[in-house]
């Protein structure tokens, strides 16, 4: 398995991007705060225990002000995310109950979500945002410095979520599993992986966990337990293997329990973790040769056929590092960030023929000719992602 050096010491160069700086800092009601009728950049947000409540769907670009009220029991935060969802633009936490506090953000037009968390886990109560297009210019800041911290503070807090909702969904997958509703343990094993393999590059990181939890059979070295993801997936589409003898239900529990708790510890070890700017761009050339080597080739999801799901999830990390970094990108080399951005659409274009609902086609459903045209356009992008490091550290 690929170790990829991702994660840096605290005092590492990082970089961001400029028009997403946002700050935080505590509502005061004196000043008339956001959700101002009279301006239209101010903003309200209500989080509650089962809602997420804007004073309006949309704001004209320049600085915008959420004014995040908490009317729920939990601690909550509120997101900014970009228009894929992942990327996280601005956000606040640790909002507790009937407290207020002010995400402040420089927003260009575009399409985005916000989302609040009560209680801090899983995907959030989401909702569309849109800002439109105004005649106030969108600050970008010119001090590499500021860049470099909020693109770290940005990565750090992407990778912090994706690893909340892959506990999340473990542990239901987990329940599934071991009480035995292997239909529903079948539709949610692809979805929860999404989120490690999003951030595989630096669930990698962790060599003593990664193969408790990523290690394929055909992988093993001698002498090695298996145990993790792709033991259960084998348990649960038995269909290629020969003379398979299904777990007991005991070993249902071992096993589960065991994936579950090293997930647990996953999540705990990714909280302090910080990223260098080469740490960001080389995990996103690392995610896309995860594609390369073992989603492509249909040989990550050997048992489920769901490689498809993984695929999507590896181009959206390699992206979302991509797009951290590419401010600096464009300042220094701008022929090269129009190619990358026009590759990862090339690219995601392909995937998209392949969804069927919320979810993929079987891998096996594939002609050679398409596995073949996604291969392509996955080296037609290997190429100029290779050349990211180089570019931001020039």
């Amino acid at each position: 398995m690929r170790k990829t050096t991702l994660v840096a010491p605290v005092t590492a160069l990082l970089l961001a991007s400029p028009f997403l700086a946002a700050c935080t800092e505590n509502a005061d009601p004196a000043t008339g705060g956001s959700g101002d009728e009279a301006d239209p950049r101010a903003l309200s947000v209500d989080s509650s225990a089962d809602a997420c409540t804007l004073s309006a769907t949309e704001a004209p670009a320049g600085t915008l002000t959420f004014d995040v009220t908490n009317s729920g029991d939990q601690v909550t935060e509120f997101y900014l995310l970009g228009e894929d969802g992942l990327r996280i633009v601005a956000e606040v936490e640790n909002v507790g109950p009937s407290i207020s506090r002010a995400l402040t953000v420089n927003a260009p037009a575009g399409t985005y979500f916000t989302a609040c968390k009560p209680g801090m886990t899983g995907e959030g109560i989401r909702a569309d945002f849109t800002v439109t297009e105004s005649d106030q210019d969108v600050a970008v800041s010119e001090d590499e410095a500021q860049l470099v911290e909020d693109a770290q503070t940005n990565y750090a807090a992407y990778v912090q979520d994706q690893s909340a909702q892959l506990l999340e969904k473990t542990r239901q997958f987990v329940e599934l599993y071991e009480s035995g509703d292997d239909e529903a343990a079948r539709a949610l094993y692809p979805v929860a992986r999404t989120h490690w393999e999003r951030i595989e590059t630096v669930a990698e990181s962790f060599g003593d966990l990664d193969p408790m939890m990523d290690a394929r059979e055909a992988d093993l070295e001698p002498g090695q337990k298996w145990t993790g993801w792709h033991l259960i997936e084998k348990d649960l589409w038995p269909q290629r293997a020969e003379d398979y003898t299904p777990l007991t239900d005991k070993e249902r529990v071992t096993y589960g329990d065991d994936l579950l708790a090293n997930t647990e510890e996953l999540d705990s070890r990714v909280q302090d973790l910080t990223y260098t700017v080469d740490g960001i761009a080389n995990g996103s050339r690392g995610l896309l040769e995860e594609v390369a080597t073992g989603k492509v080739t249909g040989e990550e999801e050997y048992w489920s056929r769901t490689d498809l799901y993984d695929f999507q999830a590896n181009v959206d990390g390699a992206r979302v590092g991509f797009e951290g970094v590419k401010p600096i990108v464009e300042a220094k080399d701008a022929a090269l960030a129009e190619q990358l951005t026009t590759r990862f659409a090339d690219l995601q274009a392909l995937l998209d023929e392949q969804k069927q609902g919320d979810g993929f086609v079987s891998y096996d459903d594939l002609t050679p000719e398409q596995v073949k045209g996604l291969s392509d356009a996955v080296n037609a992008l290997s190429e100029p992602l290779s050349k990211l490091t180089a570019a931001v550290l020039s």
